[in-house]
């Protein structure tokens, strides 16, 4: 399948969730490779590439596509159906290309479209170190955490910036920047040993003494837009965590279309007729299926509502009404997910518990997606508090 998405305004929307759609068998064809090879296989990684998931975020000034926001999280949902270590891989890179829109736009060019299916490749915490130097920084360190980084072509170092021997000061605090550099000139170092969500590839880079031009940084909170648009008004934070619940939810969904296939095929040792026709069988699919479409729901209802608020605001973030909705909403598809998978796990007994049984594999996926910082239980504390009219801190939001 072959699929070029388009610039056009309103034209690249449904046509990138069909294109998701018809790339979900190939997602599962490669995805027991994916885990295995703890990276996303190169026939793979192209198309999804050239289907433009990786540019969805990236401003269409720039030559990205710039996608609405309810558009971008159903075709992570749709990935996620096939593989949640794939999915996971275009989340990652595709809602960091949001950074695009705050960088000189000759060097955004430069990064997302002068450079053949580009992905930029992460870390989470400024423990880099950028020395400022004439026209840039110096940049050093070895940074944990960069999902796909091994189909990446640049990577983004998280570092404090130094000057004259000490952290300089930004709005009074210090100050930290994301530091673009060609992924050719970092090391990778494979780190990502995991029982779960192997295929991320979520592997460790170490940076020796690079220089960066000024250009090629950006602030990860706080810079000003130079391609402005209402998917902008979306913190980046709240765009990792509406994706990573997107993901929860189709990995849930390929979970619990897997649990039929064996409900459907078993007969349970010591009982009678096939796993299907037991009593407690139905209940549990049954409020999976519920706990699915409600957390499916809640989360593309809170999409739309900080999608609406981005057009509609002239201020430079959506609505903190839109933002806690959709920390709440991001977190409980996360927590509803999970509760899914584990509900089904043992009702399947023997048959899932081998290496290669499918439902084992998105059993373990969804215990690394629960421990990730954005399905932690404390999000339900900040919309708790918000809703009973206490102060919150908004660096979450």
């Amino acid at each position: 399948m072959s699929f070029h998405a388009s610039n056009t305004p309103g034209k690249s929307e449904l046509s990138l969730i069909e294109a998701a759609r018809e790339l979900v068998p190939l997602v599962k064809q490669h995805a027991d490779q994916t885990d295995a090879d703890r990276e996303l296989p190169k026939p793979l990684f192209h198309a999804l590439a050239d289907a433009g998931f990786y540019r969805m975020a990236v401003a269409r000034a720039v030559g990205g596509l710039e996608v609405d926001f309810p558009t971008y999280l159903q075709v992570l949902e749709a990935l996620g159906t096939g593989d949640a270590s794939t999915a996971w891989t275009v989340s990652q890179g595709a809602n960091w290309g949001t950074y695009s829109a705050c960088m000189p736009q000759a060097a955004a060019r430069e990064i997302w479209t002068d450079t053949p299916r580009s992905v930029v490749s992460n870390s989470p915490s400024p423990t880099a170190k950028a020395v400022a130097v004439p026209g840039g920084y110096r940049v050093t360190g070895r940074q944990p955490f960069s999902t796909g980084i091994k189909h990446a072509s640049w990577v983004a170092a998280h570092a404090q910036v130094i000057e004259n021997g000490v952290v300089r000061q930004h709005n009074g605090k210090p100050e930290a920047r994301y530091c673009l550099i060609p992924k050719r000139e970092v090391e990778v170092i494979d780190a990502w040993h995991t029982k779960g969500m192997r295929g991320t590839g979520t592997h460790t880079f170490d940076v020796k003494d690079v220089f960066v031009p000024e250009a090629r940084t950006v602030f990860p909170r706080g810079a000003q837009l130079i391609s402005p648009g209402p998917r902008y008004k979306i913190p980046v934070t709240l765009g990792f965590a509406a994706g990573d619940g997107m993901v929860a939810l189709g990995l849930a969904r390929n979970c619990l279309e897997a649990f039929y296939e064996v409900a459907g095929s078993k007969a349970p040792r010591n009982m009678t007729g096939l796993l299907r026709e037991q009593s407690i069988t139905q209940l549990a699919a049954g409020q999976a299926e519920a706990a699915l479409r409600a957390g499916r729901a809640y989360l593309l209802s809170a999409a739309q509502e900080i999608w609406a608020s981005a057009v509609a605001t002239s201020e430079p973030v959506a609505s903190l009404e839109s933002r806690i909705n959709l920390r709440l909403a991001s977190t409980h598809a996360i927590r509803l997910a999970a509760q899914v998978v584990d509900g089904l796990h043992p009702l399947c007994g023997a048959t899932v518990v081998f290496d290669g049984h499918l439902i084992q594999r998105l059993f373990n996926d969804m215990h690394v997606i629960t421990q990730h910082s954005q399905g932690r239980f404390q999000h339900y504390e900040i919309s708790g508090k918000y809703y009973t009219g206490l102060e919150i801190d908004e660096g979450r939001l």
